[in-house]
């Protein structure tokens, strides 16, 4: 005799096609991730080498011995070739020949302006200096009641700190757009109206970049460890 519980398990019992798809789903969540890091770094290679090769001699190509295009050997002459510049700049030839050279670009309107930036961007992003963001933030922007995540740069200083109509410290916060962290706005904040975060700064990046979709894996210090 069949049991009424043992009728309601059969019927909740998934099927062969609900059975396929979830595995289906689960599959996708761990390829997608793998494949998209495998044919960004593949395509990333593939563009500096069309770069790059077009302007090597063709006698140090390794298609002239080989016989085939190896992929990757653009981006080693480029690594290459950057850390020997590097090595010539810290010279003292070198920085002689950079002053120079930056003397005559100051010279062009506007080949000086696109200088500038570009290498205001590139000493911002990869030269290692101390000039990090500190902590990431909570602000309220664009209005009270409205929170955004913001990653504390520095103290204001000079004109801005002593034209600004306020009596405590004033913070640089740079409030990043979603999911595009590396454009969005620079503001400045009175100390006391910006909460530190306890999470890092590649946590809040996250946070940004999924449109809040990626938590990072903090506990509420408020709340007792777990036996």
């Amino acid at each position: 005799m069949t049991s009424p519980f043992n009728e309601d398990h059969q019927h909740k019992r998934p099927g062969l096609f609900s059975r396929l798809r979830s595995s289906f789903l689960t599959g996708i969540v761990v390829i997608a991730p793998v494949g998209m890091t495998i044919w960004l770094i593949w395509t990333l290679i593939g563009w500096v080498d069309g770069v790059v090769l077009p302007l090597v001699p063709n006698r140090f190509q390794p298609e002239q011995y080989v016989g085939i295009n190896l992929r990757g050997v653009g981006v080693l002459f480029f690594l290459f070739f950057t850390i020997f510049i590097g090595w010539i700049a810290k010279g003292i030839i070198g920085r002689s020949f950079i002053g120079f050279a930056e003397s005559l670009v100051d010279r062009m309107p506007i080949v000086r302006s696109i200088y500038s930036g570009v290498k205001q961007i590139a000493e911002t992003v990869f030269a290692q200096t101390e000039r990090n963001f500190e902590k990431a933030c909570l602000v309220e922007y664009p209005r009270k009641g409205i929170w955004a995540v913001g990653f504390i740069s520095t103290e204001a200083k000079g004109e801005v700190d002593k034209r600004a109509q306020t009596t405590g410290k004033l913070m640089g916060v740079f409030v990043p757009t979603t999911p595009n962290p590396t454009s969005g706005f620079l503001l400045f904040f009175p100390k006391d109206d910006i909460i530190e975060l306890d999470m890092s700064i590649e946590d809040a990046a996250k946070l940004v970049i999924s449109a809040g979709l990626v938590y990072p894996n903090s506990k509420d210090p408020s709340q007792p460890p777990e036996a």
